[in-house]
């Protein structure tokens, strides 16, 4: 056991340096998998630490409870396909704030100053944690298509929803002022469960990297207080780095769509639209469809492609056979960049993970603003699965949702294949008038077996 509280101290800063230099080399794909590993050992030290504290009982529990999650992360990390990370990193994050809700309740029981500063912080473990696993949970719905992703929204939503928020803040309110009653807590927590879902449902899959992210901040700040609650610094720190970054991340990415926090959460973006900011065909232009071979001859002939992979890639799992295809071209000279959007697919760094995941090179993948000076040059920009983000109707069309966003200049490309299935609109709901551009083809089917049809193409080419 570890009663010497600077020996206690010290491993705790071991464990906060970690974090910090792990949120650093995350910052880079070449580094990201060290970042990992290092944020890995600082948890493992704080861990370690705590469970050897004078005063920690119950060991069997907590062994037990240590075996059942180890199982469920190893068994998550090993199992669950790269194309449904956003899922996952959605409901580990709400685990995180549900955990935090658990602590301040069974605090609540033990406490002994109903007024004092402890209860503050219990009440805000409680209302942000419930928040964010509920929050969390319908994320994870959404992504995993078990609810729809569209914003599902109810006249005087936005009422209501206040309502509620104001209604757990008076119960928050209530506890602090020095209402010692069980229920007062257990109907906080009730009401924030309520909110974060209602909070959640109204968003549409578009901006679900903003909300995982702001989640992950959510998380963070829940932790933070329940540090304040447990009196432990390294669950303070650790929490307001995840709080922090989750909040900058938040920031970005409604940057990235030149769209403010509030227009994100409460705007139910995402709503099929019948007429405006849509493609418009009443100038005589029309979508014209291609075939695999057609495209084989354009890429093997090509000098430079630009591939900007987008959701569609993800959900028929083509990576793989995206990178292949890069191969392939590569050995006949052709130069094969890809064009990452910083909200295409649905988290934030989704279509790097993928990329990843293939072994495609790090120096080949490029941000929108590195990239997009280079379209002008390209050949054939190929488009598989991505929609809004290559939408030029968000650069004129003021009726447009999407107005303003910055978005990959794939217009300005020689020629454009769009690989798709359908002509379904993304999640902004609104068509897109790239493809009715003289210079896009579309090459019609599942990803995944396009991309193989291009490969056995540009091979017999």
């Amino acid at each position: 056991m570890i009663s010497d509280p600077g020996v206690v101290g010290l491993l705790y800063l071991v464990t906060i340096v970690c974090f910090v230099v792990a949120l650093r080399f995350l910052s880079s794909p070449k580094h990201a998998r060290k970042g990992n590993w290092i944020g890995g050992v600082g948890m493992l030290v704080a861990i370690g630490t705590t469970l050897l504290l004078d005063g920690i009982g119950n060991w069997a529990l907590i062994v037990v409870g240590g075996l059942i999650g180890s199982v469920v992360g190893v068994v998550g990390a090993r199992t669950v396909r790269m194309t449904a990370m956003p899922q996952m990193v959605a409901i580990f994050n709400g685990v995180g704030g549900g955990a935090a809700a658990l602590v301040a309740l069974a605090e609540w029981h033990n406490i002994v100053d109903p007024a004092g500063d402890e209860t503050v912080s219990i009440v805000l473990s409680a209302l942000i944690g419930s928040i964010s696993f509920a929050g969390s949970v319908v994320a994870f719905a959404k992504l995993q298509e078990l609810v729809s992703g569209r914003p599902i929204v109810f006249p005087g939503q936005n009422v209501f929803n206040i309502l509620v928020l104001l209604g757990a803040a008076g119960l928050g309110i209530a506890a602090v002022s020095g209402v010692e009653d069980q229920w007062v807590l257990y109907a906080l927590i009730g009401l924030a469960l309520l909110f974060g879902v209602m909070f959640v449902l109204p968003i549409g899959g578009a901006d679900m990297p903003v909300v995982i992210s702001l989640l992950n901040a959510f998380t963070g700040i829940a932790a933070s207080a329940t540090g304040f609650v447990l009196d432990s610094t390294v669950l303070i720190v650790s929490g307001m780095l995840v709080g922090a970054a989750g909040t900058l991340l938040t920031l970005l990415m409604a940057k990235a769509m030149n769209r403010s926090i509030a227009n994100v959460l409460f705007g139910a973006f995402g709503q099929v639209q019948v007429a405006a900011g849509g493609a418009r065909t009443d100038d005589g232009r029309t979508v014209r469809a291609t075939s695999a071979e057609d495209v084989a001859v354009q890429l093997s002939f090509a000098r430079k492609v630009i591939v900007v992979p987008g959701y569609g890639m993800a959900v028929a799992q083509a990576q793989h056979d995206v990178r292949q295809l890069a191969d392939v071209l590569e050995e006949r000279g052709v130069d094969v960049k890809y064009a990452i959007h910083p909200v295409a697919g649905r988290m934030p760094g989704h279509m790097n993970v993928l990329l990843a995941e293939a072994n495609v090179p790090y120096t080949q993948l490029f941000e929108m603003d590195q990239i997009n000076p280079e379209f002008a040059q390209a050949d054939v920009a190929l488009v598989i699965g991505a929609n809004d983000v290559t939408n030029p109707a968000a650069r004129h069309d003021t009726a447009s949702p999407i107005y303003g966003m910055p978005i990959l200049d794939v217009d300005k490309a020689a020629s454009i294949v769009v690989m798709k299935r359908s002509m379904r609109p993304g999640f902004a709901g609104i068509d897109n008038e790239l493809y009715l551009d003289p210079k896009t083809t579309m090459l019609f089917g599942d990803a995944k077996d396009s991309v193989l049809k291009l490969i056995s193409a540009v091979k017999a080419t």
